[in-house]
């Protein structure tokens, strides 16, 4: 299955490093290094899957999910940190993220999750 992925990370060796990943799995990659560029560009397209640092400067990545999932809400967002407490995990799981991942991350996993988000997608669709 193809679909587009939006990835946000301040840090432009990850977004690459996620961008080629996906590329080669066959996902259209959108990338955006803070929020505010990652909300415009799901207000002019259509992705459903999407893997936010929460680390972001400006609106944070937990932020940035609670205004995707009200735009989107069957939208599938994943959480990608370096550090996470307990509290921010719990918040990251209010705010409405699917999963988290520490940093660094497995691509494989990240591949088999971007799957299963979009099967997902594809079920609620379905209703």
């Amino acid at each position: 299955m193809s679909g587009k992925i939006l990835v946000v990370d301040d840090e432009k060796a990850i977004i690459s490093l996620l961008e080629q990943a996906f590329s080669r799995g066959g996902y259209e990659v959108r990338s955006a290094l803070d929020a505010e560029t990652a909300l415009k560009i799901v207000e002019n397209e259509t992705i459903y899957v999407m893997f936010f640092d929460l680390n972001l400067p400006g609106m944070n990545g937990i932020d940035l999910c609670r205004e995707i999932k009200k735009r989107i809400p069957i939208s599938v967002v994943y959480a990608i940190t370096g550090y996470a407490s307990l509290f921010e995990l719990s918040e990251c799981r209010d705010a409405g993220f699917e999963d988290y991942f520490k940093k660094p991350v497995n691509l494989s996993t990240l591949m088999e999750r971007a799957a299963a988000a979009f099967e997902k997608i594809e079920r609620w669709k379905t209703i």
